[in-house]
Parts: C-alpha cells; structure tokens; sequence
C-alpha cells in the first residue's frame, strides 16, 4: 500500500467517532428537554407535540451542531495560524468586533432591520468592520502570525471598553439584554436562517481542509512552510477572512459563545491527531456535539429555567484553561 493510501486510510479511521458522535446527537438531542415529546404523538403531527419537536428542538439542536462546529473549526484555524494551542476565535478580535455591533444595536432599541433581527446585522456588521479594518492594514504589508496576534490584543481591548461604555448609558433594561446577550445562548431559529447558516459554513470548511496540507507546513514555522512552496502571507490572510466569517455568522445567531474553540481543538490534537486532515473535520464534528450537549443540558438541569448554553460552556471551559495553563507551566527550578 503506497503511503498517500495509507494516510487515507488512518484519516478515514479517525474520523468515524468524531461522525458518530455527531450523528448521534443530531438524532437523540432533539428529544432532550424540560417536558417529555411522545413520539407517537409528533410522527402523527398532533399539537403541541409536533411544533415542540420541529420548530423549537430540532432548529435549536441544528443551529447548534452547526455554530458548534463552525466555532471549533475556526479555533483550530487561528491556532494553526498562529501556532498556539491556546488561541481561540476570540484572540484576533473578531468575536469582539461582532459583539460590538450586537450590542451597539441592543443599546439604540433596534429590533429588527430588512425584516432580520437587529442583532444579527450588528454582529456581522461588527465582524467585518474588523476583519477590513485588519485586512486593509496590512495590504501592503507584510501579514504575520505575531501581527495578527497584537492587532487582536488591540482591537479585543477597544471593543470591550466601547461595550462598557454602551452597557452604561444604555439603560437597566436594555444593559439586562445586552448582559444576556453577551452570556451567549443557543435559541430556535428559522429553517431559512440555519439553510444560509449551514451553506456557508460547509463551503468555508470546504476550503479551509483543502488545505491542511499547508496548515500543517505552516505548524512548523513561516520559513519552514514557505521553503515548501506554501505562500505564507496569502494564506494567513485565506484562514484570517474564513474564520472571521466562521465566527461572525456563528456568533450572529448565537452570542458569543466561548470555549468551545479552545477546549475541542486542543483534546483532539492530543488525544486524536494533530495532523489538520484528521483534526479540522474532527474539530468540526466534535464542537458542533459539544455545543448541542450543552445546549440540552442546559434546558434539563433546572426546569423550567434555562441555563445558557454558553454558562454551561464556561463551567466546563473554565476549569479546563487552568488545566491547560498548568499542564504547559514547567515546574519551578526547571
């Protein structure tokens, strides 16, 4: 067997937990919540059984399988761009940019704009007045991982003063929805939204694996993957609009919702492969399970309220950093 087929192979191997796990929760998580669905009941479309399970459950399962890997994936993109397994969507100030826009919305009353809920035009909004604002910078100069890194330390620091200062003068009911806003939550959405939703993630993730093979150069070092023949700055810049775009669509829809970008991308690369043609598709799968399990766990635990899939996220993220940290700090006298 030549060793292209055998790396074909090991990939097809890999995958099949990440798939099942998947499938799985797509199939068993719409069930999941605080009143019980009789199945007889919604196979035979008698209310309220049926408009519980497919307008409610099954959009809200969907949308987060989709957001969920649409959050890992771009971690595990900024990660490999900027060779660190703590990055997040988070590091390159996109998610802050697109929390700006949410909010800069919530706090002027806007409800809804061309017929969208408002939040959703301040988020994308947001996500790409970052990303151009990045882009445009550095057009004609040379892009790097390390630019990248203290241009989002930057721009996460604006953003954030901007929403203290919109929180503030915002008024207690509408700093009320900008604090839940800010939690991140998964809530049912329209088919249509998750069909746009769904179509851009897969022709983003599409192009993104295309290319592991230069992600995985580029994990050794910008000289080392432009000896190769990979285009270093042209990629970096490919992975910086994709996953902007990753993050921005995900978080339009959901909040900014954490973790799940750092904690997904890091358990498989140690626990499964670090080699990007196993762990992008991985990453995937497993975040998109990963959010819509705690997205239903988060609607069982106390019934009838709800906790935020992104409270329980942080509960499990939280703890999970510090290990992380603690696992890559030498012992002292080291």
């Amino acid at each position: 067997m030549t060793a292209p087929a055998q790396i074909s192979r090991a990939a097809g191997k890999g995958l099949i937990l990440p798939i099942f796990v998947f499938v799985a929760a797509a199939i068993l998580l719409p069930w999941v919540g605080a009143g019980p669905i009789s199945l007889s009941r919604a196979f035979h479309r008698e209310a309220p059984d049926y408009g519980i399970l497919v307008q409610l459950r099954i959009t809200r399962t969907l949308l987060a399988l989709v957001a969920g890997g649409a959050l890992s994936l771009a971690g595990a993109l900024f990660q490999a761009m900027l060779r660190d397994a703590l990055a997040t969507p988070y590091t390159l100030g996109i998610s802050a940019g697109a929390s700006l826009g949410a909010v800069t919305v919530i706090a002027a009353g806007w409800q809804m704009v061309w017929g969208v809920p408002a939040t959703w035009i301040g988020a994308l909004a947001g996500a790409f007045a970052v990303l151009i604002l990045v882009i445009g910078g550095f057009s004609n100069r040379r892009l790097s991982a390390f630019t990248l890194l203290l241009t989002g330390i930057a721009i996460n620091s604006v953003c954030a003063a901007c929403i203290i200062i919109l929180g503030g003068f915002a008024g207690m009911s509408r700093s009320f929805s900008i604090a839940r806003w800010l939690i991140g939550s998964v809530d049912s959405t329209s088919y249509s939204s998750l069909a746009v939703l769904s179509v851009v993630v897969l022709v983003l993730a599409t192009l993104i694996m295309a290319q592991a093979r230069s992600w995985n150069l580029l994990a050794v070092g910008e000289q080392w993957a432009a000896s190769r023949g990979v285009k270093v700055p042209a990629l970096l810049r490919t992975g910086y609009i994709a996953g902007s775009v990753l993050v921005g669509g995900a978080i339009a829809l959901t909040g900014p919702i954490g973790f799940v970008g750092l904690i997904v991308p890091h358990l498989v690369r140690s626990r499964i492969s670090p080699d990007h043609r196993i762990l992008l598709p991985s990453v995937f799968f497993f975040g998109g399970a990963l959010l819509a399990g705690c997205d239903a766990l988060g609607r069982i635990v106390l019934p009838p309220a709800e906790i935020p899939a992104g409270a329980v996220l942080a509960l499990i993220g939280g703890p999970y950093l510090v290990w992380a940290i603690r696992q890559r700090t030498p012992p002292e006298g080291m």
